[in-house]
């Protein structure tokens, strides 16, 4: 287990009753972004599995030759997956940013839950490196697919549990005190 949920610190809950809808929102936006981040990390899962059946992920690479579409596709992955780790790691540098030290100022008791999801950012950066590698390993070396699917099932582990323990942990402070996300 890359991140161990046992060791995360927790926020006091709070009753959200009496949460204005406006409020529900703004906590909600964080979970529509994960959401967006959930989707795009099953789709990657799909292509490294195309991929591995040897099937075309576009009509652009039908015609060419068993190996030539491979490598097509071994490429085609590689830009789908650095698209995401990009668009992953601009969403943590906005969290460690701006989000974070903001509910901190507002609420001095998250300061633990926003120390370890901070920390988890960095484990995540690891595992995106991991995946990045083992992708550019893959396009001159085929075997290298397997290693692939596990730089892949490491960052569908740590991602969804840093999304779920993010949002349970946030989505209600961000709410109340209605920090915009």
């Amino acid at each position: 287990m890359i991140i161990d949920d046992a060791t995360r610190p927790r926020s006091p809950k709070r009753d959200t009753a009496g949460l204005s809808p406006r409020q529900r929102e703004i906590g909600n936006r964080l979970v529509l972004i994960h959401d967006h981040l959930r989707q795009e990390l099953a789709r990657i899962g799909d292509a490294v599995e195309q991929v591995a059946q040897g099937r075309a992920e576009a009509a652009e690479v039908r015609s060419l030759i068993n190996d030539l579409t491979m490598r097509q596709n071994y490429w085609t992955l590689g830009s789908f997956c650095a698209s995401y780790c990009r668009v992953l790691t601009a969403h943590h540098s906005i969290e460690d940013a701006h989000m974070f030290p903001g509910l901190v100022a507002a609420e001095a008791s998250l300061a633990p839950v926003i120390r370890r999801l901070e920390e988890e950012h960095e484990v995540i950066a690891e595992v995106l490196a991991g995946l990045d590698r083992a992708l550019v390993a893959m396009v001159s070396d085929p075997s290298g697919l397997d290693e692939v699917r596990r730089q892949v099932a490491a960052l569908t582990e740590a991602l969804l549990s840093h999304l779920a323990y993010e949002e349970e942990e946030l989505v209600e402070p961000l709410s109340r005190l209605e920090l915009d996300v």
